[in-house]
């Protein structure tokens, strides 16, 4: 794959005594555990198009080799809240790359994972585009001020959260970016 077109966004949870088959069920219930996932670092392509699931799906093949930016996070402790989160930052300029983030976290709500991870992508961007911000600002006036520049035109996330297994299951999260051609 020389550079992907497309993306879409998926997450998922599982749970099962075992912690790999937990991934695997959490890989099923995000609709991936029919293709061979490799996960790469995380650059949002210049141009690339954001789709949904269901067109992403039918662009792919069991047992395909998938690329995506993947954050997982496990946990066996009864009731423990786990989180995983993809954030994605794209810049107005449609020849310019953009960053997508992964984020794992332990006893965040699936809103404070999400906005993180949204916050972590649009720094990242932020820093390469010359933008200047306080990193120690909130999320919100970093979102002013980017909005302000012009620079980044749209800021998302995918989360899941789930809380630990009452019974001490494997509980799994993931969150994913999917590329496809």
């Amino acid at each position: 794959m020389k550079h992907p077109k497309k993306l879409f966004l998926t997450k998922g949870v599982g749970k099962h005594r075992e912690k790999l088959a937990s991934f695997e069920d959490a890989l099923r219930n995000a609709g991936l555990a029919e293709y061979n996932i490799v996960r790469v670092s995380s650059i949002y392509p210049p141009g690339c198009k954001i789709i949904s699931r269901n067109e992403g799906k039918k662009l792919l093949t069991a047992g395909q080799i998938v690329y995506c930016v993947l954050a997982e996070n496990a946990t066996n402790e009864p009731h423990r809240l786990v989180a995983a989160s993809i954030g994605l930052a794209i810049p107005r300029k449609k020849d310019q790359y953009g960053y997508l983030s992964e984020h794992h976290s332990f006893g965040e709500s699936e809103k404070k994972a999400g906005d993180y991870a949204e916050d972590l992508a649009a720094s990242m961007l932020a820093t390469i585009l010359g933008v200047e911000f306080d990193p120690d600002s909130s999320y919100d006036e970093k979102k002013e001020i980017w909005r302000i520049s012009g620079e980044i035109v749209r800021t998302t996330n995918i989360t899941q959260s789930a809380l630990g297994d009452r019974r001490g299951l494997w509980t799994t999260v993931i969150a994913a970016a999917v590329f496809v051609e």
